[in-house]
This record gives C-alpha cells, sequence and structure tokens, in this order.
C-alpha cells in the first residue's frame, strides 16, 4: 500500500537525495556551458550579437536552480524496468518542473510537460499506462526527506489518498501564489494539455485550481509550440495588478519568462482613465449593442463624391467620373474591411482606374505610375473628400458630448434613456483634457481596431472573466483572433452589474463561439466546512451551478462568532492575533467602507499588516483586504469582518451577495466570520 518513509541508513531515501544532488550538479553544469558561450566569431553583425546575446541571457535565467523549489517531485517506473531500485533505469523516470541531462546528454530529470510525463497525473489502478510504480517526493525547505509509493499493477494493495500530495496541497502559503505542478490531478491535466488550436473555458468553482490550470496550460502550450508561440506572444489578463502580482511568479517557477501580464484596462490604455460611470452608464457603454453604434461613428464621415477626379499628367488630363467613383467608394463599404485599410485602399483602386483610361490610349504604365497617381494631389484631396481620416478617440469624444451625433449613430439601437444616461453633463474640449471612464478606454479601443487592426497573439489566458463586459470581452477577443484562448472564471463570482450569465454568451462576445466548456467543481484548497458554508448562497447567487465539493480531509478551522456592534472591531482584532499564532498567510477581509476604521485600529494596537499584492514575510504575515480585490487571492487563514457591510457595499443584493461569497472562499486552512449586523438568511446558523 501507498506508505511514507523517513530517512534511515537502508532506505532507498539515501539514493534519491543522491539523484538529487547529482541532477543540481548537472543543472549548474548546464548553465555554466551557457554561460562559456563564446559569440563573438559566430555573428555577423552587432544587432545579430545582441539578439543572440539576449537569447543566451534568458536561458542562463531559465536555467537557475531554485534552492527551495524540487527540482524533481516525482518518479515513474514503468513496467518494462526493474521499478525497485535495479541497474536497468532506461525506464525509470523523475518529474520535475524542467529538463535536466547529465553530460553524455542522458536525461536526469524530465520536464514536466513532455509526453512521458503525462502518466504521472493519469495513472491509476484502473488504467495504469504501463506504470509499475509512482513514487512522490516529500520536501522542507528544498531538502528531500520522504517518498511515498503507488504500486499501481499490485493487486494486493490497498487504495489510501497520498498523504504527500495532501500534505503538498494544504502547506501554508507564504508570498506570492506558487505552481501546482506536483499536485495536478486528471481533470486539471486534461484541459492544461488540451490542443493548442481550441479555445477552453474552464467555469471552476473557488479552491479548483483554475487559475492554476491556466498557467500551467500556458507553460504546456510554449513547452509543446514554443516557435509557434515564440513568433506570436502570449499574454495573461488578470482582473487587477494586485492579482498579477500575485500569480507572477508561477511561469518562471516553471522556467517561461516570456509571457507577458495585464489587465483590460492596461490593454485599452489610449487614453487616461480620470473619471468615473454610474453602474447605468458603465452597463450601456459595456453592451455588445456600442459596437455598431461606434461602426456607425467611424463611418459617419463618408461622403459620396459628386464631382470627378482630374489627374493631369505631363500633357495629358485623365478623368474618372463621379459614378465610377461611387461605385468604388461603395464595393469598399460593403467589404467592410477596416477604416483605415479601406482608406488606403481607395486612392490605388482610383490610380488603376486612371491606369485603365492610359493602357487604353496606348500608354504602358507600370506600378511605380500607379503609386505615383495614387500620390497625386487631385487623388488625395477625392479621398479625403470622400473617405476622411478618423481619431478613434475623437470620435468616441465626439459620440459621448453631441446629443445629435449619438441620436444618428445609435437610432435603432438604444433606447433615448440610454443615450442621455451615456452622454457626459459636461463635454470636454479636447480628448487630451476629457475625463475619460474605464468603460469609455474600451469604447476608444473598439473604435481604434474599426479603423487599425488589433495585432493578434497566438495564446490569451483570461482569468476571473466573469466580470467583464461584452465590450471588454471583445477587446480581449481582438488580442486572440487569429489564436487561442484559455477562459478561466466562475459564474457565482460575477460582481460587477454586467457580470457574465452565461459562458456560452462571453464565448460569442470573445469571438470564440462554440468552444469547449469545462466545469471544475471539485476543491482542494477549500476546507470542506468553508466551502459548504459559502455554497448555501449558490441557490439566490447562481442557481444553475453545481455545488462545490473538497477533497480536503482535514475540514479546517471554522467559525462564526455575533459580537456586539461596539465590540466589532475588538473581537477582529483578536481573531487576528489568534491566526498570527498559526502558520501562513493571515488574510483580513473587510467592506471597503470599514477599512480606514480598521485600519486605524491596527495600527493603534501595533499589528503591521501588508496590502493586497504586498508579499508576505516571516515578520508581516497578515494582509488587510478590501473585499472588492479579494477576487483571485488565498490566505491560509482568513478573519472576515461584518458580512452584511461586504453585501451593502454593493448596488443591489445579488451582486452583494456573490462579493460576500468571494470573500468567504478565500482560506486555504481556516475562515473566523464575526458580525454584528444579522448574517444575510442563507448563512444563520442554526
Amino acid at each position: 500500500m501507498p506508505g511514507e518513509h523517513s530517512l534511515t541508513a537502508d532506505n532507498p531515501l539515501d539514493r534519491e537525495r543522491a539523484h538529487l544532488a547529482a541532477s543540481r550538479s548537472a543543472l549548474r553544469a548546464m548553465r555554466a556551458d551557457v554561460e562559456a558561450l563564446d559569440i563573438r566569431d559566430v555573428t555577423a553583425n552587432w544587432v545579430n550579437a545582441e539578439v543572440l546575446q539576449t537569447e543566451i541571457d534568458a536561458r542562463i535565467k531559465a536555467l537557475a536552480d531554485l534552492a527551495h523549489t524540487p527540482l524533481f517531485f516525482g518518479r515513474l517506473d514503468y513496467q518494462e524496468g526493474d521499478a525497485f531500485g535495479g541497474e536497468e533505469v532506461g525506464h525509470r523516470f523523475y518529474i520535475g518542473r524542467r529538463h535536466v541531462h547529465d553530460a553524455d546528454g542522458d536525461p536526469m530529470v524530465i520536464d514536466w510537460r513532455a509526453p512521458v510525463s503525462q502518466p504521472f497525473y493519469r495513472a491509476s489502478r484502473t488504467d495504469p499506462q504501463d506504470v509499475a510504480l509512482r513514487r512522490r517526493f516529500g520536501y522542507t525547505g528544498g531538502e528531500l526527506t520522504a517518498y511515498e509509493d503507488e504500486h499501481l499493477t499490485d493487486p494486493d494493495e490497498a487504495q489510501t489518498s497520498s498523504k504527500l500530495l495532501q500534505q503538498e496541497i494544504e502547506r501554508p502559503r507564504v508570498g506570492p501564489m506558487r505552481d501546482i505542478v506536483a499536485t495536478i490531478q486528471p481533470e486539471q491535466d486534461e484541459i492544461v494539455r488540451a490542443e493548442v488550436g481550441g479555445t477552453v473555458c474552464v467555469q471552476g468553482a473557488p479552491g479548483t485550481g483554475k487559475t492554476a490550470v491556466g498557467l500551467h496550460r500556458v507553460a504546456y502550450l510554449l513547452y509543446a509550440h514554443r516557435e509557434r508561440l515564440a513568433r506570436s506572444g502570449t499574454l495573461v489578463v488578470g482582473p487587477n495588478a494586485s492579482f498579477l502580482h500575485y500569480i507572477e511568479q508561477v511561469l518562471p517557477a516553471l522556467g517561461e519568462l516570456s509571457v507577458k501580464q495585464a489587465t483590460v484596462d492596461d490593454l485599452v490604455a489610449h487614453v487616461p482613465v480620470r473619471g468615473t460611470d454610474s453602474a447605468a452608464a458603465a452597463g450601456i457603454k459595456g453592451d455588445a449593442r456600442m459596437a455598431e453604434v461606434l461602426r456607425r461613428a467611424v463611418r459617419s464621415g463618408i461622403r459620396m463624391p459628386t464631382e470627378p477626379v482630374v489627374v493631369v499628367r505631363g500633357s495629358r488630363r485623365w478623368r474618372v467620373p463621379a459614378h465610377e467613383l461611387e461605385e468604388l467608394v461603395r464595393e469598399l463599404m460593403e467589404r467592410d474591411i477596416r477604416y483605415g485599410a479601406a482608406r488606403e485602399a481607395l486612392p490605388q483602386r482610383i490610380a488603376h482606374a486612371v491606369l485603365v483610361r492610359m493602357e487604353a490610349a496606348g500608354e504602358a504604365p507600370d506600378d511605380r505610375v500607379q503609386d505615383a497617381v495614387a500620390r497625386n494631389t487631385a487623388v488625395k484631396a477625392a479621398v479625403k473628400e470622400m473617405w476622411p481620416p478618423v481619431d478613434p478617440a475623437k470620435t468616441v469624444l465626439r459620440l459621448l458630448s453631441d446629443p445629435q451625433f449619438l441620436a444618428a449613430c445609435a437610432e435603432g439601437v438604444l433606447a433615448e434613456e440610454e443615450q442621455k444616461e451615456i452622454l457626459w453633463e459636461r463635454p470636454a474640449r479636447s480628448a487630451a483634457s476629457a475625463k475619460w471612464s474605464a468603460a469609455d478606454a474600451v469604447l476608444v479601443d473598439e473604435a481604434h481596431d474599426l479603423v487599425h487592426r488589433t495585432a493578434s497573439l497566438g495564446h490569451v489566458v483570461l482569468d476571473e472573466a466573469q466580470d467583464l463586459s461584452p465590450m471588454q470581452y471583445r477587446a480581449v477577443g481582438r488580442r486572440c483572433s487569429t489564436g487561442s484562448a484559455t477562459v478561466l472564471g466562475d459564474i457565482a463570482q460575477g460582481t460587477t452589474p454586467w457580470a457574465t450569465g452565461t459562458w456560452e454568451e462571453a464565448l460569442e462576445h470573445l469571438g470564440k463561439p462554440g468552444s469547449r466548456i469545462e466545469e471544475l467543481t471539485q476543491g482542494f484548497r477549500v476546507p470542506l466546512e468553508v466551502i459548504a458554508y459559502a455554497s448555501r448562497l449558490l441557490p439566490e447567487i447562481a442557481p444553475g451551478l453545481k455545488e462545490a465539493t473538497s477533497v480536503r480531509e482535514n475540514p479546517g478551522a471554522f467559525s462564526v462568532t455575533e459580537v456586539p456592534a461596539d465590540g466589532l472591531t475588538a473581537a477582529v482584532l483578536d481573531a487576528c492575533r489568534r491566526a498570527l499564532d498559526r502558520e501562513g498567510s493571515i488574510g483580513l477581509i473587510a467592506a471597503d467602507a470599514r477599512l480606514p476604521a480598521l485600519t486605524e485600529a491596527l495600527t493603534a494596537a501595533g499589528l503591521p499588516y501588508l496590502s493586497p499584492g504586498q508579499e508576505t514575510t516571516p515578520d508581516v504575515r497578515l494582509t488587510l483586504v478590501p473585499a472588492s480585490l479579494a477576487k483571485g487571492l488565498e490566505y491560509d487563514y482568513v478573519v472576515l469582518d461584518e458580512p452584511a457591510a461586504i453585501v451593502d457595499g454593493e448596488p443591489d443584493e445579488r451582486t452583494g451577495l456573490r462579493r460576500l461569497y468571494v470573500a468567504l472562499t478565500r482560506a486555504v486552512s481556516g475562515l473566523a466570520v464575526l458580525h454584528a449586523a444579522p448574517l444575510p438568511e442563507a448563512l444563520r446558523l442554526p
């Protein structure tokens, strides 16, 4: 049966430690080989030398041996080899975060993404996949301290859960998010290794590891399709900067250094955001109907010609009549290509019409003549009149400032009341002085794409996607229009007024209709009692979702305590002090409105604390988290302050209960809920 082993003089752990030491030595040698490369005589010029040196520097960085990160975490012995320590090792593979080979090129550690590593995650008693033994390793501070074996083809061995796997899942969190490469489950592995050509949407309950799955999928795709994605690029899109800071070390720990990270606001930063919208205005601006309004606005300046174009070349005059020019303009409009591309094509079309007349007159013009005609003053003037240049920001500015212009562009699309809602009370004098909102910036991005096509990446991971508006989905979709995406989220955690209703609808707006949708309901991080308590809210906030479960054998510390209103803050501080007696990170989550009082109380009590995104240290492990920023973050122990205040801080009850659901499910080992006001009915204990 699976068993955990400690170090003795006679057990195999000494040999495993020796292999670890040899592997680390081999990794150092690999890095030294790269550092010793002399490129002075192999590059033609300084530009090539700089490019090659950049690649070498990245390779050196990727080969760093992280002292507290296990080089390998598992071993597979296939049936063809001797699974119990014999001489034949050709069918034995150590599974780790990166590939390591010896001086002869023979592998000492196999990358977890390699095909031979897949059975480490998927092999089972019912489907051993030719694996005789699966060994997991336990580490303490980078030191190999234990191992645990499963003999998948031994019918006499009783099947029990892995203690080392459980310990790794429950290991306290200090600092940013870690990779889960040692604990990936079969259903997660299927998503991680899905083909690059298809978009995958993952509906994941809290603690199911959906964020980690998305990041590991990027790492896998870069391994399996490196050349393709190196050309086209990869991007991780998160909800806010704190979240991105929290996850930023996962991919480097897996050896991937080239993946960019951004928020949606970063992607659409064509204009500075200095203003805010009402919830109603933001909802309308985020509605997919705005795409048609913007399309009309961008094309509103197109005019049919009333005069011919006359091109003078030498002693000859060439005339293109107005009706022929109109045909050219209408053809470009019907093709519905980007406004800017059509504007560039129009002078060439006019020039071609002139060349046809030249050829009919017996001349033999070439491409140089056509280019010269296209640059002719008369042609350029006609194009400016028929298809004038468009500035995306100025177009949106006019749309939000000019009631008549908005009415013309929104006719039959937006109701009159909706138009009034999104119009600025005080129109700005210029795009530079305008107080753009976040929703306005998305509109500018849409207009920008209507004029000039947005460059597409090879793969985009979109996390916490449930909070995006349709127009934000369109903005992200433009960044992967010719690539693929991994969409991650939880309908129950949607906390914006425009939160996603269904993933099918979201994928439609993203430009990936019909994509594969997977649902993860088995939690690994959130304790059973905590997820069961939070799931009481599901019938009200997301009635169509399955209730999440937990594989955690440890139910976790869980308490709900009512205190007098005048003693709430003091009780919260006491709960934080008790939590700090535990190991790991502590999150004090509260309604945004409660933060000033808690900040003052923590300071007066001499309890040091961090802000979300700041890295915990052994000396400071408490983070004060506004409920609005809690999404996607995890803490070993959570103290939750006044749930009713979190609910009341949102514009409607459903959004408030969803925000509370998020806050309740940030705990990995324990949760203490303290309240003075009555709890939501679904959360009241008998």
